[in-house]
Formats: C-alpha cells, sequence, structure tokens
C-alpha cells in the first residue's frame, strides 16, 4: 500500500535507476554523449577550439571530423552544421574544455577531434584570383593564423610555407585563422627556394616584400599570376629566398612609425596587389 500523502508513481517522468542512462529520445539528431575522452595528441589528429574555427571546419567538409566537445549553448548554436556533417558530439561542461587546452585558451565552448587537411603538392595550385603567398619561415602561430585569414577573405589562391620552422596548423593557429584554414589551400614545402623557382618556371611574378626595397610595392608593376613572399618578422627574407625573387617591393609609411606587424604588412600587400592586378 502506498504511503499516506505519496503520490501515485509517475513512470513517464520518472528517474533513470542509478547506473543507468535514460534512453535519449528519437530527435533526428547526431548521437550525443557526456563522456569527455580526449584522444592522445599525434601527427594524425588536429586539434581546432573556438566557435568561428569549428564552424567552418563542419562547413567546408574538407577534413574528416572525429569527435566534436562542445557547452550545451555551443552545440545549439552549431545545430545546422552537425547536421550536415558525421560527428559524434559529446555536451560537457566549459571546465573540462578548460582542463583539455589550458585556463588561457579562448575556446568559446567548443572543441573538436579532426584529421589533418588534406597534403597538397605545388603542383596543385589552381590559379583563379592569380595571387599565391609564401612565407620565408614564419614561426609565430598568431601571425601565421592571421594571414589565413586575410588570405581566405582576399581569395588567395594558396599559401606556401615551409614543412620546417612552421607553426602547428591546429590549435592557437586555427582559432585565430577564424576558419580561414579551410578555405585557402595550404602548400608544405621541404625548400622554399626550389619552390620559387618552380613557381617562376610556370610563370610567376616573383615579388619580395623587403623594407629596403628599391621600390614601394604601390609603385611596382604586377602581372598575373604574382606570388607575394614574406618573411619572418626581424629576419626578414632569407638571403637565398631574395635571390629567387624578380623583384624586391617595400612597403611605404608616411607616418612616424615605418614597419608593421607582419599579418598587417600582408594586409596591407594584398590590398595593393588586387588594385594593381584589378582587370
Amino acid at each position: 500500500m502506498r504511503k499516506p500523502g505519496k503520490p501515485p508513481f509517475d513512470r513517464a517522468n520518472a528517474r533513470p535507476e542509478r547506473g543507468k542512462r535514460a534512453p535519449a529520445p528519437k530527435t533526428g539528431k547526431p548521437p550525443v554523449s557526456g563522456d569527455a575522452s580526449f584522444r592522445r595528441p599525434s601527427a594524425e589528429l588536429a586539434v581546432i577550439h573556438g566557435y568561428h574555427a569549428v564552424r567552418e571546419v563542419l562547413r567546408a567538409k574538407r577534413r574528416k571530423c572525429l569527435d566534436l566537445f562542445a557547452t550545451a549553448a555551443a552545440a545549439e548554436r552549431l545545430q545546422a552544421e552537425i547536421a550536415g556533417c558525421e560527428v559524434k558530439v559529446h555536451v560537457v561542461a566549459p571546465e573540462v574544455l578548460d582542463a583539455r587546452l589550458g585556463g588561457d585558451a579562448v575556446h568559446q565552448g567548443v572543441l573538436l577531434e579532426a584529421r589533418p587537411l588534406p597534403e597538397l603538392d605545388i603542383s596543385d595550385i589552381e590559379v583563379n584570383s592569380g595571387l599565391v603567398l609564401a612565407l620565408d619561415q614564419i614561426t609565430d602561430p598568431h601571425n601565421v593564423g592571421a594571414i589565413l585569414r586575410t588570405a581566405a577573405a582576399f581569395a588567395v589562391d594558396a599559401v606556401i610555407v615551409t614543412d620546417r620552422h612552421a607553426p602547428e596548423f591546429s590549435g592557437v593557429l586555427a582559432k585565430t585563422a577564424s576558419g580561414g584554414l579551410e578555405h585557402v589551400p595550404l602548400v608544405e614545402v621541404v625548400n622554399l627556394a626550389r619552390a620559387l623557382e618552380h613557381l617562376g618556371d610556370a610563370g610567376f611574378l616573383r615579388v619580395g616584400l623587403d623594407s629596403e626595397g628599391p621600390a614601394s610595392l604601390e609603385h611596382t608593376v604586377l602581372s598575373r599570376p604574382t606570388v607575394l613572399v614574406l618573411g619572418a618578422e626581424g629576419k626578414g627574407l632569407r638571403r637565398l629566398t631574395r635571390e629567387k625573387c624578380d623583384v624586391l617591393a617595400r612597403l611605404d609609411m608616411p607616418g612616424a612609425i615605418k614597419s608593421l606587424n607582419v599579418s598587417n604588412a600582408c594586409a596591407v600587400a594584398l590590398t595593393l596587389a588586387r588594385l594593381a592586378l584589378k582587370p
């Protein structure tokens, strides 16, 4: 007999027995789990965090997505992108992501584990806009990420980097690129000088940005296709890289400060190049 004052048993709203999980409702949405078992770091794993970066990975579908770890709010915002790809979703607390990425990471409630982008060869570059970027040992992930974001905004055909002395293409770089990593073909080469030689044989005008260049980029005659070569901050272009350029050009600064961060210099250079290459 039921004890006096105790409401009748409501099976529909009853909690599951201890140790058992209630069955998930049938909503047609991807499977959701509370498990937060992260994979071990490896060369075959890219860890991408930040709302815009993850959203563009899901939209672009250029790589295989494995597991998405997101807060309930972030998962809701990404619902349309999640539905369009095969990825296992884990709804977790923000503290779980903090523990995985570190307290300083601005993850915005989302982390994606995926496979790296497919490797491309220099011969895979397709010339559409007629503009390519080559980075001569720029190692700061914030700078490279910002360059990739700018390159995506300017519809650059490809970004060439060296396989050594280049940052990892995930984490901070992917977050800073804000999705640009998914939209610009990225070509890693062993020898940048040899790659520039190949581009020259293919008809590219090779323009090296150099603060001591003999002419300003604004007054340099450009032709399609063009590859703009950027050197690392402080070091600039290496000697052999400079020798493989057809033209060395500077960015003239009328103000009191005569130099720019390399990612800002890239944005200015692409603006001038686009104006010079207008059909």
